[in-house]
Order: structure tokens, then sequence, then C-alpha cells
């Protein structure tokens, strides 16, 4: 024990000083946002927007086809209990 004493001291100053240049460099930072849960890079980030964006269109689209398949339903009702269909229908 007597022999590693002196080595000690400078060892873990070593050892400290390059954790923390490793945890505050890129390394540091990407463990830190994997833990927050958020995108890696703006690539991904970029991705996922656009998804969000046609998710809303096709949301957007298909709420507009389920309003015009219920017209179509009630102006066929409507004319079913008169026995016709409108002209050009």
């Amino acid at each position: 024990m007597h022999e590693i004493a002196p080595f000690l001291v400078p060892m873990s100053l070593f050892f400290t000083v390059g954790a923390v240049l490793i945890f505050r460099g890129p390394l540091g930072r990407a463990i830190g946002e994997r833990i927050a849960g958020r995108p890696r890079d703006l690539e991904q980030s970029a991705e996922s927007e656009a998804l969000r964006g046609e998710v809303d269109e096709l949301r957007w689209r298909l709420t507009e086809l389920e309003e015009r398949l219920d017209f179509t339903e009630r102006v066929l009702a409507q004319h079913k209990q008169g026995g016709q269909l409108p002209p050009g229908a």
C-alpha cells in the first residue's frame, strides 16, 4: 500500500479531469439528450416534424371524407324514402 500511496492523488486527479472532459464534450451531451429523451440530431427532429405534418394533413383529409360520406348517406336516405333518386344521380 505504501508503494502506491504517492500515486493515488495524481491518479485520482487524472481520472477526474478525464471524466470531466469526456462528459462535457459531445459524448456527455449525447448521453444527456438520450436521458432527456430528445432526438439525437436535427435530421431526426426535422423528420419527425415532417411526419407530424403529414399525419395532420391525413387527419384533415379523413375528416373531410367522413363529412362527405355522411352527406351522401343522408341524401340517399331522403330520396329512398321518396322512391326516386334525384336527377343526375
